[in-house]
């Protein structure tokens, strides 16, 4: 009996031992081929520019190339079921933006993939808010402003979205608010700028990156940011928190994530070198000009938000009745 228990126990630790050295083996000999990103946009947007800069800067970190691959279409989810179905050797990622991580598991009926056990959280790279922004020459200066003017003429109360994403907040406010605002869609971000700069819409809110220009040139005036901290590019710029709406904040980011079942020491390889890149000079100063600010979060604290977030705008879009077919 002795002899029997003594052979289990030392076929466990063989085991145990021979498990750790693959581990070493797989992180020591990875990557031994080019990585392909995958990006749900087409080429020229703020994903694709985004892919671009992390796969050249992670790409030289690694030693081996990072091909952008863009699969644009239906809010990343092409993309994020090409991730879905890929090996899972740590050679596929996926960019993993808010919306499409965050969002589309809670809106969209039939998601060809399991949004929540489907894919291996690598790192939040970037983050950034979302902004509510008006025509300048609008007569609302804050937040409380323009829920005064909005009730005062609901004819004209209205705000175009490019996406579940801006719907769900513009349902947000008016749920907290009461303003009258109709949802508008539209199909890109740049026409929901263009709309608030020619009238069509009372406000919108979209990403930072294509408004700047029109803010530095006076044309048009955030409000609020969704954030749960102040913007450093616009530091003047309340939350909307501190303008007594909590319930609105929304951090956005871009991340990155690969296939469920990747190695553990290879995501912890792709997690400590996305981490040091964004501690690179080069790339702050490149994700500054794109209107993000670099994050490096853990695995471990990628996956925790997404668990913690997922089941709160789920319950947001059930409320506002909010479903994609």
């Amino acid at each position: 009996m002795a002899i029997a228990i003594g052979w289990r126990i030392a076929a466990v630790v063989v085991a145990v031992l021979c498990g750790a050295a693959q581990s070493v083996m797989a992180q020591s000999e990875y990557p031994r081929q080019p990585l392909k990103l995958l990006v749900g946009f087409a080429a020229g947007g703020g994903n694709d520019l985004f892919a671009r800069l992390v796969g050249q800067k992670l790409g030289e970190r690694l030693g081996q190339p990072v091909v952008v691959e863009n699969r644009p279409g239906a809010s990343s989810i092409i993309a994020f079921e090409f991730a879905a179905r890929a090996a899972p050797d740590g050679y596929t990622l996926v960019v993993s933006p808010f919306g499409a991580t965050i969002i589309n598991p809670g809106v969209y009926a039939n998601l060809p993939y399991d949004g929540k056990k489907a894919f291996q959280p690598i790192s939040i790279v970037a983050s950034f808010p979302f902004v509510m922004t008006v025509k300048a020459e609008l007569p609302a200066k804050t937040v409380p402003e323009l829920v005064a003017y909005a009730k005062a003429h609901p004819d004209k109360a209205n705000y175009g979205s490019s996406g579940v994403t801006f719907q769900l907040l513009g349902e947000q406010f008016k749920a907290l608010t009461g303003a009258p605002f109709e949802h508008i869609p539209v199909k890109s971000l740049g026409e929901a700028v263009q709309g608030v700069l020619n009238g069509q819409y009372m406000m919108s809110f979209v990403d930072p990156g294509p408004l700047m220009g029109h803010l530095r040139a006076g044309r048009v005036r955030v409000l609020a940011l969704s954030s749960s901290s102040r913007f450093s590019t616009l530091p003047d710029v309340p939350t909307f928190a501190e303008v007594g709406l909590p319930g609105m904040a929304m951090d956005s980011f871009m991340g990155l994530m690969g296939p469920k079942g990747m190695p553990g020491a290879v995501t912890q390889r792709l997690e400590r070198e996305l981490i040091g890149l964004t501690k690179d000079t080069d790339f702050q100063a490149k994700i500054d000009a794109m209107g993000l600010v670099p994050v490096g979060s853990t695995s471990a604290e990628f996956a925790a938000r997404i668990e913690r977030e997922q089941p709160f705008w789920a319950n947001v879009a059930r409320q506002a009745n909010i479903k994609v077919e």
